[in-house]
């Protein structure tokens, strides 16, 4: 018996060491950089700074400080996406633009647990974004600025638009969100279903049937939001193409170098918190269609082909009858919900063109 308790203490030891020696690793390599350039124009910066009295995130990339202004309003809500510029290094937008991605209050590299949550409300948000433009207009000396929303950013990037054309050149919205009604999540259902059916995955298919209340013949409602996204990972039709959460989402955070260890534990705790706060119940319900058909400036919407998550036909219909001084839909091949990174080539392209309708240089 000693001697088997000897070993039980030896493995033990021997595994609490492995296990140091893991953690060890993974903090030397998440230093908690960005990407740098060269030139005297050039910026690089990470920071974390005040807005209305509450901490915002920022990272800023650029090649030109001449260059316009994007502010990429992050997805979620409450979900940093600095990343995937990180992972996918053919996302080179900072050669046409200062692009600021901005982690709202309480979130990413701006998250505080002792921050009060019951402040993170839509009008408080929408202030923040009000403010975050016209400090970025101030800064870099531009009388208008590009915006451009991802995902669960587009709630307030559309509205923000809305609220404030005159501070922007154009709108540059990526898998809009357009209604979570059933109409939504049948479309999903439809994707999800003709996949693993061509698949011949009888569990997968148990497990969307779990996942759904039948409306009638045609149509679904979700149960679980987000068990339906996890499950939509799977399909394929997720925030990366063909790649389940785990390998398009969680391993590259693990292993991003812009984040420290903290910034990413932060990060995910922050994620999981604003599933929780007014916010969250204050985006409910919400159709686009009827509330925002107009708007007083350019738009422009982008959109993965293979993205149901916010499902590209939605957008695309959105589009057509959305009344803008210009408007157009673009939907990228080889891509899911995040063409900006998994199609960079075709994207940045696009929205140098974009850039260039407004900008004589």
């Amino acid at each position: 018996m000693k001697k088997a308790g000897k070993i039980m203490l030896i493995v033990f030891c021997s595994l609490v060491g492995v296990l140091l020696l893991l953690f060890i690793v993974w903090v030397l390599l998440s230093p908690g950089t960005i990407r740098t350039y060269d030139g005297e124009k050039s910026l690089s910066e990470k920071f974390v700074k005040d807005i209305n009295g509450a901490p915002n995130g920022f990272f800023i990339n650029s090649k030109n400080t001449d260059n316009p202004v994007l502010l990429l309003v992050s997805s979620g809500p409450g979900t940093d996406d600095y990343f995937l510029t990180e992972k996918y290094e053919k996302m080179n937008l900072e050669e046409y633009f200062t692009v600021v991605y901005w982690d709202y209050r309480d979130m990413g590299i701006a998250y505080d647990s002792d921050y009060d949550t019951s402040q993170i409300t839509l009008a408080n948000l929408l202030d923040d974004v009000h403010a975050v433009t016209q400090y970025l207009k101030e800064r870099f000396s531009k009388d208008k600025i590009f915006i451009m929303g991802f995902s669960g950013g587009t709630h307030l990037s559309l509205r923000a638009a809305y609220n404030h054309p005159e501070d922007y050149y154009a709108l540059i919205n990526m898998a809009q969100c357009i209604t979570d009604s059933y109409e939504r999540d049948t479309l999903m259902y439809k994707f999800m279903k003709d996949t693993f059916t061509s698949r011949n995955d009888t569990g997968s298919l148990e497990k969307l049937e779990r996942s759904v209340e039948h409306m009638d013949a045609e149509n679904v409602k979700a149960i679980d939001w987000y068990e339906y996204v996890y499950l939509l990972h799977d399909a394929g039709g997720g925030t990366i193409l063909n790649k389940s959460e785990f390998s398009g989402i969680v391993l590259p955070i693990v292993f991003s170098k812009c984040y420290t260890v903290s910034e990413k534990i932060n990060l995910v705790v922050a994620m999981k918190m604003y599933r929780t706060t007014p916010l969250a119940k204050e985006l409910k319900n919400f159709d686009y269609r009827k509330t925002i058909p107009e708007l007083k400036l350019p738009v422009y919407f982008i959109s993965g082909e293979s993205d149901y998550n916010c499902p590209w036909p939605q957008v695309e219909e959105y589009c057509e009858m959305l009344n803008a001084p210009e408007k157009h839909f673009y939907l990228i091949p080889d891509a899911a919900h995040s063409p900006l990174w998994e199609n960079a080539e075709m994207t940045c392209d696009i929205m140098r063109q974009i850039k260039e309708k407004y900008i004589n240089e």
